[in-house]
């Protein structure tokens, strides 16, 4: 994945890191080839102020790898051809085409012997540059990764690393460093590693280093590349104990329901908690088994915890959507309707715009449905929600869906990441392409939600419940967690706890991204790849 986490330097390291992702600015408009890419022909220039021929489309261009493209299988094309493709694949299938600024391909920016760089920068440069109400990019969402790594993460939940999810209190010094999930059975669970501990330092550079050099060495350490890489770390437990651990880089699969459990209220009522993580394959199953297991136990209240849940599939969100609610809210209403650009009219009208209520299972196996069979359902009309702002797109969608058809949802959080749009994976030379195809609209055709929904906030995307930050000083799952403990309150009385700052969840999505608005910033590896609404995965 080229687009790797970066934490990026204050001070004049942190302009020059500003200032060197930026992008072209102006309208597009059509497609034109450009005038060459370092001695190769076709550079994909877009529209503007370049000149040259019209793009053919995109799959003109298809497959025609340059030599020094490692995800390759094929190299006997060009790196001017491959930027061919992604600028006619974007006027195809961009939901903002009109919005794609004019830049030139054939600059240095996009070109070179370092093929993954090069199509990375100019792919994040075609982005729209336009910003919501609240003055954040529109599309801070769009992205790019290796086929190989996608398929590891999408359909296995496998990713590079300790099974750490990190998460700080600010871009800048003192950053706060903290751990906010281990993954079960990781390298860093066997290690002793737990939610709450603190970054000190990593590889000998302090948590709150600011010199290009430390900076690289965190980087280099809370983010590997490699596996088999060892990196040492010193880390401060919320009992003020201090560890010096070495842990070693590898494949982590992913437990997309890590936990699930009935607790017995106050009232004697029994309430579901339920910590869902990805939208990924391997979720369906354990989502069904938790919600059997909910079903057999009765319970009457429900706590789906999505504060790190990026997304993923989206029939996944409308599964679980089906299995909260139930066949009455849900039969022959609409989860989510898709709206593509203006070339796409035709697929926003039809049938397969529309993703249903699924009410029965598929279970995929080699791109195919294994187990259709019917879900089980609680039928409840009130779900509480954990969020903060790594909850994202299908998450998000999961929300809006089941607002669409009139089950309660109380948010107990932060604000969530504001994603109503997504995408499929189109491959080409190795590499998975995801710009922003479509926007989704709930039963009643609600999707303008691109600030996020706010925990008991006004406006059109304020929904009831609470403002809380996350406790990281408490286990997921504890009823004395701060977030989980809100929604129990809200719960029994109707109250929330004194209000509290959410600050110390995940720092906005995607600032510092290439082509950003901040460069202060830590931008978490394969968030990007994390914080999506996919379509597919289900026939």
């Amino acid at each position: 994945m080229w687009r790797v986490a970066r934490l990026a330097v204050a001070g004049a390291v942190g302009a020059m890191l500003l200032s060197a992702c930026g992008g072209g600015g102006g309208s597009s408009g059509s497609p034109v080839v450009g005038s060459g890419d370092g001695g190769s022909s076709g550079g994909g220039n877009t529209g503007g102020g370049n000149t040259g021929t019209s793009l053919q489309p995109s799959a003109t261009y298809a497959q025609q790898c340059a030599p020094g493209n490692t995800e390759a299988s094929q190299r006997g094309g060009t790196l001017a051809t491959e930027k061919n493709w992604i600028r006619a694949y974007f006027d195809e299938a961009y939901l903002w085409r009109e919005e794609v600024p004019s830049i030139d391909a054939s600059a240095a920016r996009y070109s070179g012997s370092d093929v993954e760089t090069a199509l990375g920068h100019y792919f994040d440069d075609l982005r729209s540059p336009a910003t919501t109400a609240s003055g954040k990019r529109k599309d801070q969402f769009s992205f790019m990764m290796s086929t190989r790594e996608w398929n590891a993460l999408s359909q296995g939940g496998v990713e590079l690393g300790y099974g750490i999810e990190w998460r700080m209190k600010s871009p800048t010094p003192p950053r706060g460093l903290r751990v906010a999930f281990v993954e079960p059975g990781s390298a860093a669970d066997r290690a002793g590693v737990r939610r709450g501990d603190t970054l000190v330092s990593a590889d000998g550079a302090a948590a709150d280093a600011s010199d290009a050099a430390g900076v690289d060495t965190l980087n280099g350490a809370l983010f590997p590349d490699a596996a088999g890489t060892s990196h040492r770390f010193v880390l401060t437990s919320n009992a003020g104990a201090t560890r010096d651990l070495t842990l070693v880089a590898g494949n982590v699969t992913k437990t997309p329901v890590p936990t699930r459990q009935v607790l017995t209220a106050a009232d004697g009522g029994r309430v579901g908690y339920l910590v869902f993580n990805d939208h990924i394959l391997p979720a369906e199953a354990q989502l069904i088994a938790a919600m059997q297991d909910f079903r057999s136990q009765g319970v009457s209240d429900l706590v789906v915890d999505l504060r790190y849940n990026g997304g993923g599939y989206l029939f996944i969100a409308s599964e679980l959507a089906y299995m909260i609610a139930g066949s009455a809210a849900t039969s022959g209403k609409t989860f989510e309707q898709l709206r593509y650009n203006s070339r796409r009219g035709a697929e926003t009208n039809s049938a397969d715009s529309k993703t249903p209520f699924f009410d029965q299972s598929c279970l995929m196996v080699g791109g195919r449905c294994s187990s259709q069979q019917p879900l089980p359902a609680l039928n409840l009309r009130r779900v509480f929600v954990l969020a903060q702002s790594g909850t994202c797109s299908a998450s998000e969608a999961l929300i809006n869906g089941l607002r669409g058809v009139d089950v309660e949802v109380v948010l107990v959080g932060g604000t969530t990441c504001g994603k109503p749009y997504g995408f499929t994976a189109k491959d080409n030379c190795g590499y998975s392409y995801f710009p922003i195809e479509f926007v989704g609209v709930n039963n009643k055709g609600f999707g303008d939600y691109a600030d996020g929904f706010v925990p008991a906030g006004g406006g059109a995307t304020g929904v009831k419940g609470c403002p809380v930050a996350d406790d990281f000083e408490h286990a997921l799952g504890d009823p004395g967690e701060a977030m989980l403990a809100a929604a129990l309150q809200y719960r029994a009385n109707g109250t929330c706890p004194a209000a509290s700052a959410s600050g110390t969840g995940l720092a906005r999505a995607m600032t510092a991204r290439a082509g950003g608005d901040d460069a202060v910033a830590l931008q978490f590896k394969k968030l990007a790849a994390r914080s999506n609404r996919i379509l597919g995965g289900r026939p």
